[in-house]
């Protein structure tokens, strides 16, 4: 679920927000990398939840139209074809994921209802309902492709749900756009003959990555004011502050890349930095980032020093 950069991202959230020194309790910050790297697991549940929630609504919808005394022509020619959509029942059904969710406590969509009522009505108002309930064939793949439209077009660019989960936890706002294309890239491969864990991925590709995370994190700590010290020398003609921003932060997980990861690349390190300056930074930030990273480099490579070997990792 987890790609580098979103690593990266992560560990330079967790150094931005420490405020102490390396003396300070190395223990503590690292549990708190890795709870916040564990909550986008909770936000992908917490998406998988609320799929659950609408495959409820559905069915207490039609069950109310089905109850009514006096009924209407559309209510007599009710279409059940999103209660019995058979990727919703897949996922509703899945004992595992729904124990997930129990033990992670994230069905807080009961609580928060109307959030659900929201997404529903706007479902059955699009024309992505309207298509689905018309077309004459009935298969999977069909059922997948709607449910995938809906959390697409409808789903993830709804501001109100995007407001309620940035309330719910400030890290998620970040962590939206990765989880939900994880989500899409679970759910176009999901068959009928799928295993319950197909809707569990693992967090991290692999444990490498995993160590990634927490060796760049510790090396970075660990060695910050050293790194500061050396930019400094590099930073003569640039204001103190922007040393002390989130682009000195950057800075010195670069400088920790580059002289504590000798597998990955200069090019690859540099380039992302850039990356997440453009993103997350002033609209200078990137420019400075990289006028400073490449004397660095010019300087490590005139010394032969911090020598990079292998192909490099993503």
């Amino acid at each position: 679920m987890l790609n580098r950069r979103h690593i990266r991202i992560k560990v330079m959230q967790s150094m931005y927000a420490f405020k102490g020194t390396e003396s300070d309790d190395l223990i503590k910050e690292q549990k708190f990398l890795l709870h916040s790297l564990d909550s986008m697991y909770d936000l992908y549940l917490s998406l998988l939840a609320l799929l659950t929630e609408l495959h409820k609504k559905s069915k207490d919808y039609n069950h109310k139209i089905q109850n009514k005394l006096i009924k209407s022509e559309a209510d007599k020619n009710l279409n059940l074809k999103f209660q019995e959509n058979q990727l919703l029942h897949l996922i509703s059904s899945n004992t595992m994921l729904q124990e997930a969710i129990a033990n992670r406590k994230l069905n807080f969509w009961d609580l928060d209802f109307e959030y659900v009522d929201i997404l529903f009505k706007a479902i059955l108002k699009s024309d992505i309902h309207k298509n689905y309930i018309e077309a004459s064939e009935t298969s999977f793949k069909k059922d997948k492709s709607f449910i995938i439209d809906v959390f697409t077009e409808i789903i993830a660019p709804n501001e109100k749900l995007y407001d309620f989960f940035e309330d719910k936890k400030l890290t998620w706002v970040d962590d939206l756009p990765v989880v939900n294309t994880a989500m899409l890239k679970v759910l176009r491969k999901l068959k009928l003959t799928s295993p319950e864990t197909a809707l569990l991925p693992n967090l991290y590709k692999d444990e490498e990555d995993k160590a990634f995370a927490i060796e760049l994190f510790k090396k970075t700590f660990l060695n910050s004011s050293r790194f500061a010290e050396e930019i400094s020398k590099k930073t003569t003609n640039w204001d103190a502050e922007r040393l002390a921003s989130l682009d000195g932060v950057l800075l010195k997980m670069a400088l920790c890349e580059f002289q504590k990861f000798p597998s990955i690349p200069h090019k690859v390190t540099i380039n992302e930095y850039l990356e997440i300056a453009k993103e997350y930074s002033t609209p200078k930030s990137s420019i400075f980032i990289n006028g400073i990273l490449d004397k660095i480099v010019k300087e490590y490579q005139s010394e032969n020093i911090h020598l990079k070997t292998g192909r490099g990792l993503m």
